[in-house]
């Protein structure tokens, strides 16, 4: 365990090699505020609408897709962040390879 008041995280590094017709999730960091996961889709994966329990921020950091966020469609790329209020309804489709990065931000009352 680092004494560092800080943490760094080489996400080139931690990016998962991701299997054809796979979807790969690796947790980055966690602490009682933040919950950071490193995901990578294989072109053709999709996630299906659902919600999240708590605001949360994507960004993509890799690859090409469709991000339907509540009723729009945005088309993914890199370089692409999104912040997600809590339980908007959202799915996605990689047209490639696509990382993203997840950051759920827990409720801090």
């Amino acid at each position: 365990m680092s004494d560092k008041p800080y943490t760094l995280i080489d996400l080139q590094a931690a990016s998962p090699d991701v299997p054809q017709d796979s979807i790969i999730s690796r947790q980055v960091y966690r602490d009682e505020r933040l919950n950071v996961t490193l995901f990578a889709f294989a072109a053709g994966q999709e996630l299906t609408e659902h919600t999240a329990a708590f605001p949360a921020v994507l960004h993509f950091l890799e690859g090409e897709g469709k991000l339907i966020l509540g009723d729009d469609t945005v088309e993914l790329k890199p370089g692409l962040w999104v912040y997600m209020p809590a339980h908007l309804p959202h799915s996605l489709t990689a047209r490639s390879r696509v990382i993203m990065l997840l950051t759920l931000l827990h409720d801090q009352r």
